[in-house]
């Protein structure tokens, strides 16, 4: 078989997707594989429109696979092109997507989906919500983009598992710090915001935890920016220098770690490419709690 050469979509707008990127590049590497990165904005009218440039070029210079983390649709029209036109395609970041058993029955080119259980991620931030509030009281929840299936998982899963006594107040972000930072911005000029006493603020990553305390942050000096500075921030990612080294710095109070999946993604793919054997529809990574949920404490956490 020539050499293998794949295309990675990528919308760098936080750390974990340059971790991605990173993860892509360092298994192919490993693997013999050229690897191309094309980065694209957050619009799936401009992810549709590269993957159709990409499929209906001359058949040399077509790569073997695509790979992309949708950032709307999930592209069934670009989907069905590159089965056509026998081009892989991995699905990050997303399960059960409706058109990818129709076309592998149809098809022979390897097609699936590489992904965290985004309600599992939920379920764990739900639980790490009830250490910090064993008493209950209300959490500021930061949502990602209401298109987007992993914020809809994750939220799913945290409302599941959180304890009954808490109340949850949503905004929501586009999982960049400042999507988030705006967000909290206008929520404090709001009345609410004076009126419910927030005992946890609960994004779904890192980036927009970080985001949200530094909104509180750049509150006036006194009683009201002490009190936000105490109340524990949370996220998910748990990248070892993102989100993870913000809980050892104690800017965050806990994190979701979600193991980088596009470089599991591309070993699945070389592998499926070169045996001929489809993989799962859907391969999962773990996430876990960092630090580990037993060690968890409603204690006031301040920065240092």
């Amino acid at each position: 078989m020539d050499k293998l050469k794949f295309v990675l979509l990528a919308v760098d707008n936080n750390d974990y997707q340059v971790e991605q990127v990173s993860s892509a590049q360092s298994a192919a590497t490993k693997l013999g594989i050229e690897i191309e990165i094309i980065h694209t904005e957050h619009d799936s009218i401009q992810q549709s429109q590269i993957v159709l440039d990409l499929i209906q070029g001359p058949p040399g210079k077509r790569p073997n696979a695509i790979f992309f983390e949708p950032v709307g649709t999930a592209l069934a029209q670009p989907a069905r092109a590159a089965a056509a036109a026998k081009v892989g395609w991995v699905i990050l970041n997303r399960e059960n997507v409706d058109y990818v058993r129709e076309l592998r029955d149809q098809h022979s080119s390897p097609m699936f989906c590489v992904t965290t259980d985004h309600k599992n991620v939920g379920n764990i931030q739900g639980e790490q919500i009830s250490k910090l509030l064993p008493k209950g009281g209300a959490v500021l929840h930061i949502e990602g983009p209401g298109d987007n299936k992993a914020a809809v998982r994750r939220t799913e899963g945290m409302l599941a598992c959180k304890p009954s006594n808490v109340e949850v107040r949503s905004l929501r972000g586009r999982w960049t710090e400042v999507s988030a930072y705006n967000a909290v911005n206008s929520w404090l000029k709001l009345s609410i915001a004076k009126e419910i006493r927030i005992g946890v603020v609960a994004a779904q990553n890192d980036a927009m935890a970080l985001g949200a305390r530094k909104a509180f942050q750049e509150l006036p000096n006194g009683p009201a920016r002490d009190r936000w500075l105490r109340v524990p921030f949370i996220g998910c990612d748990g990248l070892p220098n993102g989100g993870r080294k913000a809980v050892r710095e104690h800017l965050l109070a806990a994190t979701v770690v979600i193991p980088p999946n596009a470089g599991d993604a591309v070993q699945a793919m070389a592998s499926a490419l070169r045996t001929g054997k489809q993989p799962e529809v859907t391969l999962f990574t773990e996430a876990s709690s960092f630090p580990p949920l037993h060690s968890l404490a409603p204690e006031p956490w301040s920065m240092h």
